[in-house]
């Protein structure tokens, strides 16, 4: 035993926080160079909800979990990666090299590496039952759902960015309808160019959504007016689910999220950041995936130029 409850199996050269593509894209590289790695993964994916994921090249339409699995099935082949379907409540940097990981239940693990791969949390609007509809007909992403519901008549929920969301949507759908939910975040000049399209703009409270099963069919304001509508997409607010950048020291970038350089190195030494927690714009599974790849060979590579120092 190297130290109080933690034996020699707990020593690891990297440690990977957070399942999702970009945690287990770098796990495979990882895995691939032989490195001692191990990656936590509580099951809290921000795309839990949606029923299919998309734009990630040979997998367009696919079950997110059914992609976490197939992913884990591959890296399983390389003996190295270790899963552990736990959350990390801690992290501490014990001393130059080293980290000290503790899970949830108590369990303690020390690694030479961190990354940070841990993507984004949504908190949606506060629209009633939006909750009912989104992941369904209702999504955050046109990039990833937006085919799906392309010439349907389609509501932008937004009080933020309100103009740049609607200008993406009507790629999509020419039969539009911005929501602003009594925020009205547009000036004149973008009201006129939204208009020019078509489009008009409820500036009224929006007091429910209407619908079964995930189908979205109205919207329904506060005088009782019921808008028809099949699908939309909602601005949800993004948030780190949890404080480790903050805790360690990490600089962020313009967009809230974790500066890194192009292999993942945050300003903080043997820290690595990956996928939605760095980079924030533009959100899709294959650039979290990049990134998670990326930031390995950067941790790989610097594992090797200190082994050789």
């Amino acid at each position: 035993m190297t130290r109080k409850g933690m034996s020699d199996d707990m020593l690891y050269e990297c440690a990977i926080i957070g399942g999702g593509p970009a945690g287990l894209s770098a796990a495979l590289v990882l895995g691939r160079a032989r490195r001692k790695t191990v990656i936590f993964d509580d099951d809290h994916a921000r795309n839990r909800v949606t029923r299919e994921a998309h734009g990630f090249l040979t997998r367009d339409g696919i079950q997110p979990a059914e992609l976490r699995q197939l992913a884990r099935e591959e890296i399983a082949n390389y003996p190295s990666v270790e899963f552990h379907n736990e959350r990390i409540a801690s992290i501490e940097r014990i001393n130059e090299t080293h980290y000290e990981l503790r899970t949830a239940g108590g369990k303690i693990f020390r690694s030479q590496k961190i990354l940070l791969a841990v993507g984004l949390q949504d908190e949606q609007p506060n629209i009633p039952d939006i909750e009912r509809f989104y992941g369904t007909s209702i999504f955050s992403c046109p990039y990833c759902d937006g085919w799906e519901l392309r010439d349907q008549p389609l509501a932008v929920i937004a009080d933020k960015n309100v103009f740049k969301i609607a200008a993406e949507v009507y790629t999509w759908s020419r039969d539009l309808i911005v929501f602003t939910n009594g925020e009205g975040q547009l000036t004149a000049e973008e009201c006129k160019k939204l208009n020019a399209k078509g489009i008009q703009i409820i500036d009224d409270m929006i007091a429910g959504l209407e619908g079964k099963n995930g189908q979205l069919e109205s919207i329904r304001l506060e005088d009782g007016t019921l808008i028809d509508r099949t699908g939309g997409f909602a601005s949800p607010l993004w948030s780190h689910p949890n404080q480790f950048a903050a805790e360690l020291g990490c600089e962020r970038n313009e967009y809230g999220g974790i500066s890194t350089d192009e292999y993942g190195r945050t300003s903080v030494w043997n820290v690595y950041a990956a996928g939605d927690a760095a980079h924030i714009v533009p959100s899709q599974l294959i650039i979290a995936a990049g990134t998670g790849s990326a930031a390995a060979i950067g941790m790989n590579g610097d594992l090797t130029n200190e082994f050789f120092d």
